[in-house]
């Protein structure tokens, strides 16, 4: 890949490295497009990392005829888990009729539709349960007899988004974190574009030919305050809130719940002794990164739970919880839950040869690829077209093993690495893929691991997370690049934080 020559004009410039920014990041520069991202903050530090962790086709979507959008990520989770098979799987949905809601007949054609439109090949189909008789039963209270299984996919939000961000630099994207944009303007045939990095407070100036807004919740805002532009009102803020409690089943599958306002609920296996229960649609206003769960939303999940699982849920159970924005563009529909989740893109041409603008508006994890492929689709309008669509089957980092394969590559590592613990081997698979085996190089013992931060996190797996993913503070850590905050002590974050800065230090 041919390095970007100092001072000269990037054929793209992406503000926001969320899901969206990055996906698009990596299919744009393996075009052969060169490409700058700039993200204020940490890769997947707003709405990538708060999600319900599906990758899923949105069965309720069906109730307000987005049949496209279905349709679209139905296709997508066999693609994401083939490219990604170690940091997305196959997980199987519990749907209890409840005696008062949608009938069974609704639940059979929607399910039936849900097998069909998607072009299913690997997951297995949707069938039906008695509860009475299944281990799916034993949890939920008396009453329950029947119910629907039906497959989605679990995903590590974060890391997806990750590592899309670190395909694109080895493609030869530059991937700029705590970095703003702070101004953008047209001169000439170019963007003027002025970059501060938030740690530092350096800025420097950079050029595009053009210009993605992929700052999500932030969109708006970036119009408004990068590019002085008032008229900018595109996005609606919903906030969407989850808790973690205590394990409730021990099974691996999930339920999906209805809910007397029509709504449904999930609870998902999370991190082995939890179970993530979300979530909530309300609309928000304010400061997107101040987000937080409310004891409203809070109470209201417990409840919604509490109608299905026998054991009784309190608020001492809730161990953690989590929130996020989803920006959704403003359609005008009258409740939070009916906004379209679909993704709207608008090119906005300068006048005569000044330069275009793409402006993102909503999004789903499950369908950031097709996303970028749209985007790439008006990039091509703009500046002209260079390579093709390629994104549908190269692996993404670590993923270069078959999608049943998984276990496998355990036993693999397990034979390569005989004196580190087995469990420890299947996380870091898990997260890293074939990766894990860079990952590990020059570790024989486990006191080459170096340092335990707790639940297993080392010295050497934190350097990693910093040389190769953009790691830096224990927060991206703990949270994002790996989900171990609910297993470290404050103790071992202390002491991860310290690492990380005398490490950083070191490399200033």
């Amino acid at each position: 890949m041919t390095a970007q020559k100092e001072n000269a004009p990037f054929d793209i410039l992406i503000i926001g490295g969320g899901i969206n920014g990055c996906g698009i990041a990596r299919d744009a520069v393996g075009r052969g497009y060169s490409v700058c991202l700039a993200e204020m903050n940490d890769l997947a530090s707003g709405t990538s990392s708060w999600s319900t962790k599906l990758i899923h086709g949105g069965l309720r979507y069906l109730e307000y005829y987005e049949f496209r959008l279905v349709r679209e990520a139905l296709g997508e989770r066999e693609l994401l888990w083939s490219i990604a098979p170690h940091i997305i799987h196959p997980l199987r949905f519990v749907l209890p009729h409840q005696k008062g809601l949608r009938p069974r007949w609704m639940l059979r054609l929607g399910l039936f539709l849900y097998d069909h439109l998607g072009g299913r090949k690997l997951l297995p189909a949707t069938k039906t349960l008695d509860l009475r008789d299944d281990v799916a039963g034993k949890p939920l209270k008396p009453g329950f007899s029947t119910a629907f299984e039906y497959s989605d996919c679990w995903v590590n939000d974060a890391r997806l988004v990750a590592l899309n961000a670190r395909d694109a630099a080895d493609r030869g994207a530059e991937i700029n974190t705590r970095t703003k944009v702070v101004a953008a303007e047209r001169t000439g045939d170019l963007w003027r574009v002025r970059l501060q990095d938030t740690v530092s407070g350096d800025i420097r100036e950079v050029s595009a030919r053009l210009l993605v807004n992929a700052a999500g919740p932030w969109v708006d805002r970036v119009l408004h305050g990068a590019m002085q532009r008032s008229d900018a009102n595109h996005v609606r803020l919903v906030q969407g809130s989850h808790i973690v409690v205590r394990k409730l089943f021990d099974h691996d599958r999930a339920y999906i719940f209805q809910n007397g306002d029509g709504r449904i609920v999930f609870a998902i296996p999370y991190e082995g002794e939890h179970t993530l229960i979300g979530t909530t649609d309300r609309d928000f206003t304010g400061d997107p990164a101040d987000v937080s769960a409310s004891e409203e939303e809070i109470a209201y999940l417990i409840s919604a739970a509490g109608e299905y699982f026998k054991q009784p849920i309190t608020r001492d159970d809730v161990v953690w919880t989590y929130s996020g924005v989803r920006p959704l563009f403003d359609d005008g529909a009258s409740k939070a839950q009916e906004a379209t989740r679909d993704y709207v893109l608008k090119l906005e041409r300068g006048t005569g040869a000044e330069p275009a603008l793409v402006n993102i508006f909503g999004g789903k994890i499950t369908t950031y690829r097709r996303l970028a492929l749209s985007v790439m689709d008006l990039v091509e309008k703009a500046i002209g077209a260079k390579g093709k669509s390629w994104t549908a089957t190269p692996p993404l980092p670590g993923g270069d093993f078959a999608a049943t394969g998984f276990e496998d590559l355990v036993t693999g590592l397990a034979a390569d690495w005989p004196d580190l613990d087995r469990a420890l081997l299947r996380r870091l698979a898990r997260a890293y893929g074939t990766k894990t085996r860079v990952l590990l190089a020059g570790v024989k013992t486990p006191q080459d691991l170096g340092l335990d931060f707790g639940a297993g996190l080392s010295e050497c797996e934190v350097a990693y997370m910093m040389d190769h993913e953009w790691a830096r503070t224990a927060e991206d850590v703990l949270w994002r690049r790996s989900k171990l905050g609910l297993a470290v002590d404050e103790a071992g974050a202390a002491q991860l934080g310290r690492f990380i800065a005398e490490r950083l230090e070191k490399v200033a």
